[in-house]
């Protein structure tokens, strides 16, 4: 299903354009179409911008060439995946701690789409989904109970396959954030967040979203659709 998205995604794709590289499993399905289209030139001059050392590891192993984010005024169109959509294409981002690129990525391209499959459209954001915050390390418990005190819990983030935190590309470390009744603001809270000394960047997408690909299986078939905004 995820592979259908990611297909369908990078016919949004012109030759010519500067494609924002998103993370994750179907960020990364729609990386390998997309070099593919380029091997067999359905597309040509094609630059990339990596979102995470991930999504550039795997486009320079595909031949995809890469472009810095700091050398680009602009990009075309941005194609990443999303831990929760609302019906208003408000985003939960960072399940692979990669937000603060996204973000910077995403805000820089002229269109950003997001491709999904149907169980991460949520109502309401943040009832199911922690909400990441990168915080510098110095700051981390600070950071954890001034937001305990707006109600929330907070979590330090611990890697899998390591002993310790996990650690972001920039070298800080990850807090998720649950609210019980979720998330009802999300422009408010994501500047209220971004304004507490030590943190660097949170995951709520807002007001960036032009489009969202959303794949499900019906019939024993995979379809993918486009929902409207705010149904």
């Amino acid at each position: 299903m995820k592979k259908a998205v990611a297909d369908v995604a990078v016919n949004e794709i012109e030759s010519g354009m500067v494609v924002g590289l998103g993370s994750g499993s179907t960020a990364a399905l729609m990386i390998k179409s997309l070099a593919n289209a380029i091997n067999t030139e359905k597309l040509k001059n094609i630059k990339g911008v990596p979102t995470s050392f991930q999504s550039e590891v795997l486009a320079l192993e595909l031949g995809i060439p890469l472009l810095d984010l700091t050398s680009v005024k602009t990009i075309d169109l941005a194609i990443d995946g999303a831990d929760e959509v609302d019906p208003n294409f408000q985003l939960i981002k960072g399940g692979g701690a990669c937000h603060v690129r996204e973000k910077l990525v995403a805000s820089k391209a002229n269109r950003l789409l997001i491709v999904v499959d149907e169980t991460k459209l949520v109502k309401n954001l943040n009832l199911v989904f922690p909400l990441p915050i990168e915080v510098i390390p110095l700051a981390w418990k600070q950071v954890k109970d001034h937001i305990e005190t707006m109600g929330a819990k907070v979590t330090l983030r611990m890697a899998s396959k390591k002993a310790g935190p996990v650690v972001t590309d920039q070298g800080n470390l990850v807090l998720d954030i649950l609210f019980e009744n979720g998330i009802n603001d999300p422009k408010t809270l994501e500047r209220e967040l971004n304004n507490i000394p030590g943190v660097l960047e949170n995951g709520l997408f807002v007001n960036l979203t032009d489009k969202v690909l959303v794949g499900k299986i019906e019939n024993k078939e995979v379809n993918v659709y486009a929902p409207s905004k705010g149904c």
